[in-house]
């Protein structure tokens, strides 16, 4: 029996982009829609996620399922094959900690990357400090390890921080930093993870994100002088 999957997805988005990498890894067929955040929302969008009108959706033989990380998790229970491993471990407590580490990074990452570009002066000097330590943090966790699931697997860890690395450049650029120099080898795993064909085909363009955002720059600086 055939199944119908559909992502629902704005394209610069990191919420988006590792909902599409947990099911290239999976190895699961699906039908990309974009949808316009900014826009007109589809009745499709709004009849799939009523409560919040928000992206990713992901629909299952006409079943919507919304929020990032609960869609990672309904991936890989719905999704098991002996010949790819999981995205969460079958242990409880190890389970936890990959929970605890997705949303420490969704809530520090998220928002001290978000205010190096929407804040300025010793405001966007904090969130770069925010930004770095909390990368330094997640260095310091990955330690010796391939990826965050291991030495051979990528976990939802994995997939929910390498889903904020096409706006690196974004924040670095505006901020003025460069975290080759902060933390060299959570870049190196950066690196391992864009090796991987189901994470780097499902990333968007981190040039066109900065040019997106330059922009929105252009706008806010025309309309309100700063």
């Amino acid at each position: 029996m055939s199944e119908e999957v559909v992502v629902l997805n704005f394209w610069p988005s990191m919420f988006g982009a590792r909902v599409i990498m947990a099911l290239e890894e999976k190895e699961i067929k699906f039908e990309y829609k974009e949808e316009d955040v900014f826009g007109d929302k589809t009745k499709l969008l709004l009849q799939s996620n009523p409560v919040h009108e928000k992206i990713p959706v992901l629909i299952h033989n006409g079943k919507p399922v919304c929020e990032s990380n609960i869609i990672l998790e309904y991936i890989d229970e719905v999704w098991k094959n002996d010949k790819i491993p999981r995205l969460l471990p079958s242990d409880p407590y190890e389970k936890a900690k990959c929970r605890f580490w997705a949303d420490l990074i969704d809530k520090k990452v998220f928002d001290a990357g978000r205010r190096t570009w929407t804040k300025k002066g010793k405001e966007r000097e904090e969130a770069k400090r925010e930004f770095i330590d909390t990368l330094k943090l997640l260095e310091t966790e990955l330690g010796e390890k391939v990826y965050f699931g291991g030495n051979e697997t990528v976990s939802v860890v994995d997939l929910v921080l390498i889903s904020y690395y096409p706006w690196f450049h974004t924040w670095e650029t505006i901020g003025c930093f460069s975290l080759e120099d902060h933390i060299p080898k959570l870049m190196d795993w950066v690196r391992r993870c864009l090796a991987r064909p189901a994470i780097s085909k499902s990333l968007p363009d981190r040039l066109k994100i900065l040019g997106r955002v330059s922009q929105i720059i252009k706008v806010h600086e025309f309309f309100y002088g700063y």
